[in-house]
């Protein structure tokens, strides 16, 4: 792996992400298997959450505890960066203790700064900008059920948020199409959408009719994340329109794979009925954030040649 850190889906090369998902897969069926795969052993990861979650933080914990590892958890309520001590200092003292940090924030500056003042690997859990370890596991799971990536195509229905800006990255990296639907004021970061203006594999539409049209996957997350209650009633009414349900999914592809990040809101991104269908599918999306986290921090973690 030629990346230092995972702050964003741009680290990675295809390379980079072809084996991170090898890893993943056989550090998944080790674990099927009970056969250990102990790369950290002794190592501890540092967490650093000022953004709450369930998944992030048990996919992580356990990930290091299932590979020999130790994982401290920290919160701004009990850490002095809570209580205004410079990013560099944190940085340069906690990378006297540990051998990794993982931080899921608000600010994808302080992320990266985090990594330009610290000397381990740093991973990005989440920010308001990137969530790179979410597609990861993605990756992971639509080629499990469909056998491969490159030359498959995918859409993205709804707000085009964090996750759909590291989703049109990573998908277009592995050689895959992806068609974007949103209506005006949604779209995706400039950035991101100035990095893909040439990219032919890359549609931005407002219908999303348009945009299953074939799809062999389909992505969708919540119309209001964290952060963004005060505004829930605007956004919910200005994609009212984006859901994924059933009559969108008749338009894809047979075999089509359905991946929510989770939690979902049924009734609002997703139907109920949506969602059963395809519940396998987005459980084990669920499930592969810790095989392709473990990957990652083995990767990041372990001695590298």
């Amino acid at each position: 792996m030629t990346a230092k850190h995972l702050l964003k889906m741009s680290d990675l090369t295809q390379a980079d992400i072809m084996e991170i998902l090898a890893l993943a897969d056989q550090m998944k069926f080790n674990q099927q298997h009970n056969l250990s795969h102990r790369a950290l052993e002794g190592k501890t990861l540092g967490m650093i959450f000022t953004k709450a979650s369930t998944r992030t933080r048990v996919s992580f914990e356990t990930g290091m505890f299932q590979l020999g590892g130790h994982a401290i958890n920290l919160t701004p309520a009990d850490a002095q960066f809570g209580r205004g001590e410079p990013i560099e200092d944190t940085a340069g003292v906690l990378s006297r203790y540990v051998n990794g940090v993982m931080i899921r924030t608000f600010a994808q500056k302080d992320v990266e700064d985090f990594a330009r003042y610290g000397s381990v690997p740093v991973i990005n859990g989440l920010t308001d900008d990137e969530h790179p370890c979410q597609i990861l596991a993605d990756l992971m799971t639509v080629r499990e059920h469909l056998a491969t990536l490159a030359g498959l195509t995918v859409c993205w229905v709804g707000d085009g948020n964090n996750v759909c800006g590291s989703l049109i990255v990573g998908a277009l990296t592995c050689g895959m199409k992806i068609r974007v639907a949103c209506p005006e004021g949604y779209d995706p970061r400039p950035d991101v959408l100035e990095r893909v203006r040439n990219n032919p594999g890359f549609t931005l539409l407002r219908d999303p009719r348009e945009a299953a049209e074939g799809a062999n996957a389909v992505f969708t997350d919540v119309f209001a994340s964290m952060g963004q209650e005060d505004d829930a009633p605007k956004r919910l009414a200005d994609l009212a329109g984006y859901q994924v349900n059933m009559e969108l999914l008749s338009l894809c592809a047979k075999n089509v794979v359905v991946q929510h990040c989770l939690p979902a809101h049924r009734g609002e991104e997703i139907t109920a009925e949506a969602f059963a269908a395809h519940a396998k599918e987005i459980y084990d999306e669920a499930e592969n954030r810790l095989h392709a986290q473990k990957a990652v921090m083995a990767l990041l973690m372990g001695e590298r040649d």
